[in-house]
């Protein structure tokens, strides 16, 4: 075996698939391709699995939310915020209504996993979700948002990647972050977007891996954190979230229940707080004629 192989686990009875990240002499770090997970094991309990790349792997799972979501954003932006209203004064012709254009919130993310970004970049496309997303290590993700905030201005950040409870931390200790692989430094990227914009309406956050510490981050100043029950989370479960934030109406607030039962991981995987859309119409919509 080498690094990039797809392997299971056998003495977890083969359930998760991870890619080989690196061989420390007999022991490999894995990384999940379908959950963030970032795991370790020795390479006698690996099984090989067949070698597709990652992201074609990944891109065999399809969301159950996916059709539903990309249906919700099309009739949104097809409606009008104004149907029963009537502005025609009695025996005058009738007024033709504007044709309005939506601007969905725009989504920076950070992704501390490469396949998932570049699948993650993919679903906001399909979406028409506007995403500017970055591949950045969990520990430089808090320097990266100093940086990257400013100029891409959004409305939504994702800080996420791999994370999970050390196999070796205190007996039962999941309250200190010490326990946590990468939580103290999803907690640090919150702090640094808190830093720039303190208003949670103004900047929606959605942080977190498998097992993170929810706690934390909420308190960090995350709207939505993984993972209440320190289960593990599916690669696309951010994106979820950040695709239904971007298309709810800012005079909304976002129905927490309904969001996360989209995800597949559910409330043991991801909760949150009462948050506002970013998702705005204007008017009017113009057609910009080809210059000949």
């Amino acid at each position: 075996m080498k690094q990039g192989d797809l392997v299971t686990r056998k003495s977890y009875g083969g359930d998760i698939v991870f890619k080989i990240q690196e061989i420390r002499q007999q022991q490999a770090v894995l990384r999940g391709v379908e959950l963030r997970l970032l795991a370790d094991a020795p390479l006698p309990d690996l099984e090989p699995m067949p070698q597709l790349d990652p992201f074609q792997y990944l891109g065999l799972i399809r969301p159950k939310w996916l059709d539903a979501m990309r249906r919700t954003n099309a009739s949104q932006s097809q409606a009008s915020p104004n149907a029963g209203d009537s502005s025609t004064a009695p025996g005058a012709a009738p007024k033709s209504r504007p044709t309005y254009f939506d601007v969905p919130g725009k989504v920076l993310h950070l992704d501390g996993d490469p396949v998932y970004l570049r699948k993650c970049m993919v679903l906001y496309g399909e979406l028409r979700v506007p995403a500017e997303g970055f591949y950045v290590t969990e520990a430089h993700m808090a320097d990266a948002l100093y940086r990257l905030l400013p100029q891409i201005q959004p409305d939504i950040v994702v800080v996420t990647g791999h994370d999970g409870l050390l196999k070796h931390r205190s007996r039962g200790d999941i309250t200190s972050l010490s326990s946590y692989k990468n939580s103290h430094n999803f907690v640090n990227a919150v702090h640094a977007a808190r830093q720039y914009e303190k208003n949670r309406d103004a900047l929606t956050i959605i942080a977190g891996a498998c097992q993170s510490h929810f706690e934390a981050l909420l308190q960090a100043g995350a709207n939505y954190a993984s993972s209440p029950a320190r289960v593990l989370i599916h690669a696309l479960d951010p994106l979820c979230i950040a695709a239904k934030v971007a298309f709810t109406p800012i005079r909304d607030t976002v129905n927490i229940v309904d969001v996360i039962g989209l995800t597949h991981s559910g409330l043991e995987g991801l909760g949150g707080i009462e948050s506002r859309g970013s998702y705005r119409r204007g008017v009017p919509k113009i057609q910009h004629a080809n210059q000949t």
